[in-house]
């Protein structure tokens, strides 16, 4: 129950700092593919400064582990800084957003999905594959990042855009996994 509680704090904690935002990885993927274990949490955001306070007093110690500083060295570098509920050792990443094409285009198509009862912002399911087969060709071939792009198809197949997921495969150098993942596939159809 640790892990949604902090789900559910970091999505109201985002909401006060009028943080726009983005649900992804193995958490959304469990969500609209195949349920698995993960201790972390990863969000996508658009930060400005002045929410980095508002963020810092939603998770305080000695509960959670929230470096204010390393959040705004994120802010200024454009990458990534984490929170850690030490509590039961779950970890949230937040990944600032990009300039990177592919990063603009998916965090433009979130959804919003309903999550442990409350709406939140989430990945499309197409980039969410996407998304994991770019993290499974960086990894040299992560097959857990593989079968989460897998359930997701599989789970998905009858709403998803395949012209969009190909538009992008080629773009990302991801077409050796694409075509093994429709090589395995067995999409349930309603």
């Amino acid at each position: 129950m640790a892990q949604q509680e902090l789900l559910l704090n970091v999505i109201r904690a985002m909401e006060r700092a009028g943080l726009e935002y983005m649900l992804t990885g193995s958490l959304v993927s469990s969500l609209q593919g195949e349920p698995r274990s993960t201790h972390d949490i990863d969000v996508v955001i658009v930060l400005r400064s002045e929410a980095i306070p508002i963020l810092a007093q939603s998770f305080p110690w000695p509960d959670y582990y929230f470096d204010e500083q390393m959040a705004r060295e994120a802010l200024r570098l454009n990458s990534m800084f984490g929170l850690l509920d030490q509590r039961g050792g779950d970890k949230v990443d937040f990944w600032l957003l990009t300039q990177e094409p592919f990063d603009r285009s998916r965090f433009a198509r979130r959804c919003t999905e309903e999550v442990l009862g409350v709406k939140a912002f989430v990945s499309a399911p197409e980039d969410t594959i996407l998304a994991k087969l770019r993290w499974c060709s960086l990894s040299g071939g992560s097959e857990r990042q593989f079968r989460d792009a897998l359930s997701v198809y599989e789970l998905q197949f009858t709403s998803l855009d395949i012209p969009y997921i190909e538009e992008w495969v080629s773009h990302l150098n991801v077409e050796q996994y694409w075509q093994r993942l429709r090589k395995e596939a067995r999409p349930l159809e309603w």
